[in-house]
């Protein structure tokens, strides 16, 4: 119990800290830009009600789970079959590190040509960006499978699907969590940018319309919103990847243990 409470002040310490210097040095602003965050707080509730939360924030989270799921299928599966076969990486290589090269903010036109204005549009603009990092770390994962280990599954004949399962993808895992963290913090800015094209609903769309409309402490309560929302999924991801990743948190532990 000591332990849990001692990792929660460290966990909020720097947010407190930070919200409380904000409070701080806004109190009193004049500026239309930057109002007080009081003013925000207060605005909060007001501007967030039930209608917005259907209407605006479910869509923007299901968008971003649908693109983040497609992206972690893809991701692994590709990333998988590149790092286990030397002649395909060889060959995908120089394809890959293209792709990965262009913003894909940038694709946003192109994608839109070809996927619509719709919600198709906005779960591939997720994804396009998204599988990069799941992508290149499930090949690293893949290639740094211990030799000794696949060669005592080989001799115990553990190939095939159970080799996969239970020796690549298993030794691959860390470095795939990893990956999947990286793009979860790149799905919530592409969900946002997505939106800000040719949208009806959404956060990124809704905040947009607050800054057009020259309603600024509403535009700031959706900035607020976001960042709740980035760290509440940060949250849920530790506490899954905590749970696949036990046997490898284990191993960790009982190294430090035996230095």
């Amino acid at each position: 119990m000591r332990r849990l409470l001692l990792r929660l002040v460290f966990v909020l310490a720097l947010p407190v800290v930070l919200v409380a210097v904000w409070w701080v040095s806004s109190a009193g602003s004049e500026d239309v830009y930057r109002p007080p965050l009081g003013t925000i707080v207060e605005t909060f509730p007001d501007v967030w009600t039930g209608e917005r939360w259907r209407g605006d924030v479910l869509p923007s989270v299901l968008r971003l789970a649908a693109g983040y799921a497609l992206a972690a299928v893809v991701g692994v599966a590709l990333g998988t079959l590149i790092g286990s076969y030397r002649r395909v990486r060889a060959v995908c290589e120089p394809v890959l590190e293209f792709l990965r090269a262009v913003p894909p903010p940038v694709l946003v036109p192109v994608i839109m040509l070809f996927a619509g204005i719709g919600d198709t549009m906005k779960i591939v603009v997720i994804a396009t960006g998204c599988v990069w990092p799941v992508l290149l770390n499930t090949v690293e994962g893949v290639r740094a499978v211990d030799a000794v280990t696949a060669e005592t599954a080989r001799s115990y004949g553990i190939t095939g699907v159970a080799r996969l399962r239970h020796v690549v993808l298993r030794s691959a895992s860390p470095q795939i969590f990893a990956g999947l963290r990286q793009a979860l913090s790149i799905g919530i800015i592409l969900m946002v940018i997505s939106e800000m094209f040719a949208a009806s609903n959404g956060l990124g769309f809704t905040i947009v319309q607050f800054q057009r409309s020259f309603a600024i402490p509403g535009m700031w309560t959706g900035i607020l919103l976001l960042g709740l929302l980035g760290f509440v999924l940060s949250v849920l991801f530790r506490l899954v990847e905590r749970r696949a990743l036990g046997w490898y948190h284990g191993l960790r532990a009982a190294a430090r243990r035996s230095r």
